[in-house]
């Protein structure tokens, strides 16, 4: 399996006790919905399977898990911080109502100030937001998004209009 070919869901975070069992940290907003049966740990681009023998979630966004084959701490330890994908084909279904920040990657940004400021490249959440990522005039702008900035979010035309703050954009253009 290829990189492309899967979803981000967490990280190894720590071994727990000595008999192999990993603490994941879950970046995946809903982890109960995963199917957890077999995850891919990313060893420097090359998508490795781990088939789930036991794990238990926890309210805190982590789970402990048990693999195949990995029954001694020793075997579990090149698992820390390595990061942990599933196959889009086990992406949980969303219904259409539901919107979350990360449909607003390829959004074309207007702001209410400076205009057409480029298409979003990337959303990644942050442990208190979400920030969008996007190139203007040849420079990476980063910007938090949250109801203050928002205007509005035209699903349509895939079009979010904001209102950044005085001086946000002047930080990146500045050399």
């Amino acid at each position: 399996m290829k990189i492309e070919e899967a979803f981000y869901i967490g990280y190894i975070t720590k071994t727990k006790g000595l008999k192999g069992e990993v603490q994941l940290f879950f970046e995946y907003d809903e982890p109960e919905l995963l199917e957890l049966d077999v995850v891919f740990a990313d060893f420097n681009g090359k998508m490795v399977p781990y088939f789930v023998s036991s794990y238990k979630l926890h309210t805190n966004n982590t789970g402990n898990f048990y693999f195949d084959d990995i029954d001694h701490i020793d075997k579990a330890q090149p698992l820390l911080r390595k990061k942990i994908y599933l196959p889009l084909t086990k992406m949980p279904d969303r219904s259409n109502d539901e919107f979350h920040y990360e449909d607003l990657k390829g959004y074309l940004v207007s702001d209410e100030n400076h205009g057409e400021l480029g298409e979003i490249l990337e959303v990644n959440e942050y442990p208190q937001q979400f920030v969008a990522t996007l190139s203007y005039r040849d420079k990476e702008i980063m910007f938090p998004l949250n109801e203050d900035m928002i205007v509005e979010i035209d699903e349509e035309e895939s079009i979010l209009r904001v209102h950044l703050p005085d001086g946000l954009l002047d930080i990146y253009l500045e050399n």
